[in-house]
């Protein structure tokens, strides 16, 4: 079994900045991929982004080149800097694991 407990989430003014983490506990070596996903009130989940045990990264086109994942293998947690945050990123946000593990999410709310 593989934990994920998020963390990082707040209250941010448009334009800020948030850093999220993802602390993974458990058998975390049978994981591959990880991934945040974010579901706005009355809207499905969605992929945000992700990366590989190997460093290969994916990014929804939306937050392309204002949002960057990142794992630290030693710590066994997975990041996902946020800058240049809009109204439209309000939403909670899931870290998973291979979308077989799910974190219980963590709030971000943007104002505009």
């Amino acid at each position: 079994q593989v934990q994920l407990v998020e963390s990082g989430g707040g209250l941010v003014q448009a334009g800020g900045s948030l850093r999220l983490s993802c602390a993974a506990s458990g058998n975390i070596f049978s994981i591959n991929v990880m991934g945040w996903y974010r579901q706005a009130p009355g809207k499905q989940r969605d992929l945000v982004a992700s990366i590989t045990s190997g460093g290969r990264t994916n990014y929804v086109d939306s937050v392309k080149n204002r949002f960057t994942i990142s794992r630290n293998n030693a710590k066994n947690t997975v990041y996902l800097q946020m800058n240049s945050l809009k109204p439209e990123d309000t939403a909670v946000y899931y870290c998973t694991g291979d979308m077989h593990y799910w974190g219980k999410g963590t709030l971000v709310t943007v104002s505009s």
